[in-house]
């Protein structure tokens, strides 16, 4: 048992402690409810059977977890953070330049805000998919939902975030077309003072 638990602990810990992360946004809180998940794997490990992977059944248990948290909190605020690198795949060099950073930070940025437009379960499920990398069945497994459910509600999902980013572009343009319109009138003021 003491064997089987270190090898979880170490195998899993830090992948729990990011779920939960995403989840309470809070990095005290999210040690303790993982200090939680581990109790309930000591409690209930002679009584796991085996019929879905620990991996899956680690994640089951964290998110009961955190559900009790945020009934305990008598809150419904959905409280996930997502961390997407969306340059990490393209950018080739060790060193990006400080524009990239910067575009990159404000890009994690609006992911961040678009995922709070989503409900508990979407942003739950985008998580679990995109952030810890599971399967679509896995995802299924962790929430007790059928693999449909799971791929409804992450479509779902895409789609606000989509929406969002879609009507903050937008917003971008018409702000530097307002910006751009102003710049030329600013041109067009200087030509005629120096017409006078």
């Amino acid at each position: 048992m003491d064997e089987s638990f270190q090898r979880l602990y170490e195998k899993y810990h830090q992948d729990i402690f990011q779920f939960l992360y995403y989840l309470v946004k809070d990095r005290e809180q999210a040690e303790d409810l993982v200090h939680e998940v581990y109790i309930k794997v000591l409690k209930s490990y002679s009584s796991f059977e085996g019929r879905s992977s620990e991996k899956t059944w680690l994640f089951s248990i964290a998110r009961h977890v955190a559900i009790d948290f945020f009934r305990k909190q008598k809150t419904l605020r959905q409280r996930i953070m997502e961390k997407f690198d969306l340059d990490q795949a393209q950018i080739a060099d060790q060193e990006p330049l400080p524009e990239e950073i910067a575009l990159q930070r404000e890009e994690i940025q609006m992911l961040y805000k678009a995922m709070n437009d989503c409900n508990v379960n979407q942003r739950t499920v985008l998580i679990l998919r995109f952030i810890k990398e599971l399967s679509v069945a896995e995802t299924a497994e962790v929430l007790g939902w059928t693999e449909s459910k799971v791929k409804t509600t992450q479509h779902r999902a895409l789609k606000v975030l989509k929406n969002y980013i879609d009507k903050a572009m937008k917003e971008q343009v018409v702000t530097k077309d307002q910006g751009a319109m102003t710049e030329q009138e600013v041109v067009s003021s200087e030509k005629l003072s120096v017409e006078r």
